[in-house]
């Protein structure tokens, strides 16, 4: 007979779980298992995009084209050569000199993203190619001060920016907004209708990150 009462009355130990364990396995193979599954299957859409920027990455990049090329000419009838603009980050548009809202809207998208620029707003210009001979209304002068204005033909400037593109020349022009590099390479191009935040936060990243213009 067992002279010890506690040990007696003692009930058998439980075995020790080990849905811990298992657990602590599951939360250090989860991070191995979804970068697997990011890298080998694609179609799940886990894999970041390659480039964050909301701009159309133009590759291979284009060259300015030479002062003869394009023909560029000043308001005053002046010629003009887009490669005396390297160095800087060029911001360009192009439109029919009686500037449409459409037109309107993207001279103050990029009027905007220049001046939000801070201290690196000298490194910058901005560029409105006009594509026909119309005049351009005086309150569009006045509101886009410091905007370089140059006539240019449509279908010359067209070969430059949108080589390929199915509509006319004008049309085709209307649409984007574009990013010329200190090097004097057209480098990112934006969508018609472009999100005045996003192109501004695009172009504001290119100048806080480059080492170049």
């Amino acid at each position: 007979m067992d002279s010890n009462p506690r040990t007696a009355s003692a009930a058998p130990a439980k075995p020790r779980s080990i849905q811990p364990l298992v657990w602590i396995v599951i939360v250090c193979l989860a991070p191995i298992v979804f970068a697997l599954l990011a890298y080998y299957v694609p179609a799940l859409g886990l894999r970041p995009d390659e480039a964050n920027n909301y701009g159309k990455l133009i590759s291979p990049q284009r060259p300015v084209p030479s002062a003869e090329a394009l023909g560029l000419r000043t308001q005053d009838g002046q010629p003009f050569d887009l490669a005396s603009l390297k160095g800087q980050w060029v911001l360009a548009t192009a439109d029919q000199g009686a500037c449409p809202e459409s037109c309107v809207t993207k001279l103050f998208i990029l009027r905007n993203s220049h001046a939000s620029q801070g201290k690196n707003v000298e490194r910058l210009s901005r560029v409105w190619f006009v594509t026909d001979d119309a005049p351009i209304p005086d309150q569009v002068l006045e509101a886009y001060k410091g905007t370089i204005i140059l006539r240019v033909d449509p279908e010359k400037l067209a070969g430059f920016l949108t080589p390929g593109a199915s509509a006319p020349a004008q049309q085709a022009l209307a649409a984007p907004m574009w990013i010329i590099d200190p090097l004097g390479n057209l480098m990112l191009e934006f969508p018609e209708n472009a999100d005045p935040v996003s192109v501004r936060k695009d172009i504001s990243k290119l100048v806080y990150n480059s080492r170049i213009g």
